[in-house]
């Protein structure tokens, strides 16, 4: 069976923190696919700080040249961009392929948050972006479901259509989209923390600058 990774985010802006450790997953892990999918309504954080058409232009220019997909369905669908929706869709669409979501570990330990959470194990494998040595909940619904779902054993994933938890360390950068609004409203450069092409259209287009008073 072949397996889709999926990766949503808000992407304001994309930077590498979200790109390297996708990349090494896609890289080490028998995915065929990358799905980038950008969320228009997130409801699980505070609205983006710049239009979908900028957070898409810089995400068009991150990925260029690589292989990874840009899927623009949250931005078609009204109403909140929930995940359970995203891959119920992507199931519905393609249905001889098992899905990944792959998630950093705060948005995995976050999950219990989000809308109809236990959902996303019917219809995808979860494979955590692990940090070394960072500590999984040991207590509460996650932690019993990591003790249930999980496995260390890839091949798995290509066995099963749905419902394991898989986690893969990767390379952490302490790089955030806060660091570098925040760097931008200061008056500081974010030059290193994303792609050349990211950071000159940021630049070019006056994005997260202080607004005056």
């Amino acid at each position: 069976m072949k397996m889709t990774g999926v990766f949503g985010g808000t992407f304001d802006p994309i930077h590498f923190g979200h790109l390297r450790p996708v990349l090494e997953v896609y890289q080490d892990l028998p995915v065929e696919e990358v799905r980038w999918i950008p969320s228009a309504n997130p409801p699980h954080r505070s609205s983006p700080q710049v239009s979908i058409v900028h957070r898409l232009n810089m995400l068009r220019l991150a990925l260029q040249g690589t292989e990874f997909i840009i899927d623009e369905r949250e931005l078609q669908r009204p109403g909140p961009s929930y995940m359970s929706d995203t891959l119920a869709s992507l199931k519905q669409e393609y249905p001889d392929k098992s899905l990944a979501l792959i998630l950093g570990m705060d948005a995995f330990c976050g999950l219990p948050g989000w809308h109809r959470w236990k959902d996303l194990l019917q219809l995808a494998h979860i494979i955590v972006c692990y940090r070394p040595g960072a500590d999984l909940p040991d207590k509460g619904e996650l932690a019993a479901i990591i003790d249930e779902r999980q496995t260390r054993d890839v091949h798995l994933l290509l066995t099963r259509d749905s419902g394991l938890i898989y986690m893969h360390p990767v390379t952490q950068l302490a790089v955030s989209a806060t660091m570098i609004r925040d760097a931008c409203q200061q008056g500081k450069s974010p030059q290193f923390l994303l792609p050349e092409s990211v950071h000159d259209y940021i630049q070019k287009n006056h994005l997260y600058q202080k607004r005056p008073e």
